[in-house]
């Protein structure tokens, strides 16, 4: 059984692109394959003008991933955690730059408490901290907002797209949320069975799909 067939995809610098689908669609599997952690029986990859089964340790240094039901360290304190994953990336000035993200993410208070003791939320704001120290020219994002109150959630779906903007960061984002996808992406990939089957703007797929909303053409997509 084939998990995920011809798949193109394309993300430019400061560009939000969403990869939509039902559950099953393949867009774990996708993702996995950008993080090395699966490879795939052809084709190829190519990020920043190099294979990624030839140039791994190059290419896997330049993006970074998060996701809620990814756990941390749950015994250490937020400080720590991020110290740790600092270093283990090689951050230059990893004090300075933990400090950075933690005003990014407003997790000041947070700092001296261990991440069992945090809720989802809180949780969800250290995973994109952690995600952020190495400065990432490709962040993979898989449902990032998932577990925040509508608040914080509109608070970080902000940062992300100013921190895209300014930086020139390329994010990919999977997401159920498709008021965030709408707000947030400016191209999104449909997936079904394995394969892209629809692309374009938000504006273009609901025109192409005649539907009022992102949420419709996802419905539209699912059944057919």
């Amino acid at each position: 059984m084939t998990a995920v067939e011809k798949v193109d995809l394309i993300v430019d610098p400061g560009e939000i692109v969403g990869l939509l689908g039902p559950n099953g669609a393949g867009k774990s599997t996708t993702l996995h394959m950008l993080l090395g952690l699966i490879t795939p029986d052809s084709g190829n990859i190519r990020m920043f003008g190099l294979e990624l089964a030839r140039h791994r340790t190059e290419v896997l240094s330049r993006i970074n991933f998060a996701a809620s039901y990814v756990d941390l360290p749950g015994v250490l304190h937020v400080r720590e955690v991020l110290d740790a994953f600092a270093r283990l990336y090689g951050v230059r000035h990893p004090k300075t730059r933990v400090e950075e993200v933690v005003e990014l993410l407003d997790l000041g208070r947070l700092r001296r408490r261990r991440v069992m003791e945090l809720s989802s939320g809180q949780r969800t704001r250290v995973q994109l901290a952690k995600a952020l120290l190495n400065e990432p020219s490709l962040l993979i994002l898989d449902e990032p907002t998932a577990s925040l109150d509508p608040d914080a959630g509109d608070r970080i779906r902000n940062l992300l797209v100013r921190v895209a903007r300014e930086s020139g960061r390329a994010m990919l984002i999977t997401s159920h949320n498709m008021r965030e996808v709408e707000r947030m992406c400016d191209r999104i990939h449909f997936m079904s069975e394995g394969r892209i089957v629809a692309g374009g703007s938000p504006a273009e797929l609901t025109d192409v799909y005649g539907a009022v909303d992102l949420e419709e053409v996802f419905l539209k997509v699912a059944r057919s």
